[in-house]
């Protein structure tokens, strides 16, 4: 795959992500559907999308115990999806196990792990759930042991994905959200940059939601977000 930016289509119902979507006259973004849209609609929304000539990202952050991430992912390996993910936390173990589900219909999507959610900051990590480590020493060891079991990459804070490549290797693909433009608010989001800096940081894929599909024209920042973080044109 190749560096590309990913719209989080974080939308409750089928109906406003259609309406969004259709306001790409003539382009075909890669797209992110989330927990949100995937439990209010199901697979059948996966299907669609798919049908119009997008590329998914399937955002499940599956987390159980190994047998149960590889049955769930076997079912996902029906959907056809570009990319999916698991939770870093999970292990090893329970990683590989994802990885075998998901390739045992034949097909190979990228499978990825969430490493820290770009909510969680120190503090959370130190307060909350008693991980006294740097919040970067843990994000990079379990970048590390997302590798050993054969994925292609982690959901890293785009301030982490050069550390990340030096660790595991350019091969290894970090996908980054909190993506935010200078002029937007960072909402809910602790570690943000700008699609400009996350190119220079090492980022190979961006994930930018809410100042694409809370936009005045979507369309259009969606095109500033490829300027900045690709130097080309939209397609």
């Amino acid at each position: 795959m190749s560096k590309d930016v990913i719209i989080a289509c974080d939308f409750p119902s089928a109906e406003e992500t259609f309406r969004f979507l259709d306001r790409f006259t003539g382009q075909k973004p890669f797209v992110k559907i989330g927990m949100e849209l995937f439990y209010a609609e199901g697979p059948s929304i996966v299907r669609e999308i798919k049908r119009r000539g997008h590329k998914i990202f399937l955002d499940l952050k599956l987390h159980d115990i190994p047998n149960t991430v590889k049955r769930a992912m076997a079912c996902l390996a029906d959907l056809d999806v570009d990319m999916t993910n698991v939770h870093a936390a999970g292990g090893i173990k329970m990683m590989a196990a994802g990885k075998e589900g998901l390739e045992s219909k034949g097909g190979s999507p990228l499978l990825i792990a969430v490493t820290q959610l770009t909510s969680t900051s120190q503090e959370t990590m130190e307060n909350e759930l008693l991980i006294e480590h740097p919040l970067q020493d843990v994000v990079t060891q379990y970048a590390r042991n997302a590798k050993a079991a054969g994925l292609g990459g982690v959901v890293c804070s785009p301030l982490e994905a050069g550390m990340i490549h030096q660790a595991c290797g350019r091969d290894f693909l970090t996908i980054t959200p909190g993506i935010r433009f200078e002029d937007s608010a960072a909402d809910d989001q602790t570690r943000v940059t700008t699609p400009a800096k996350a190119r220079l940081l090492g980022s190979d894929y961006i994930v930018v939601g809410r100042p694409i599909t809370q936009a005045d024209d979507p369309a259009a920042a969606y095109e500033r977000c490829v300027r900045d973080f690709l130097g080309v044109e939209a397609k």
